[in-house]
């Protein structure tokens, strides 16, 4: 759903260069980056489902790390805050990992 509203949004000439702060990226900077930690806890407590499973913690604790302070999100934001002079104000009202409603002001 998050590349969808991201395609959609980038198809509109009207909006080049601008930041898209609606839908799904209203709650949080990165819906995908979320989503893919999401599915990681998930295996997660599918393994816990048997013997020893549990030792398997380290994968989701180690991808949701990548995924929001690694090599994933600070990054790509690197890359964006130089492109969009925007997206310094988009930063402080909007969460960067877990979906959260957004700041006022």
């Amino acid at each position: 759903m998050g590349d969808e509203q991201l395609r959609r949004f980038r198809a509109d000439p009207a909006n080049a260069g601008e930041v898209l702060d609606r839908g799904l990226r209203r709650y949080t900077r990165h819906p995908n980056y979320f989503g893919d930690a999401c599915v990681w806890w998930g295996l997660y407590l599918v393994a816990c489902s048997v013997p020893f499973g549990a030792v398997t913690v380290l994968s989701p604790v180690l991808m949701t790390w990548l995924l929001a302070r690694g090599t994933g999100k600070p990054l790509l934001e690197r890359g964006i805050a130089k492109r969009r002079p925007a997206y310094a104000d988009y930063v402080r009202r909007t969460s960067g990992f877990l979906p959260l409603p957004p700041k006022r002001g």
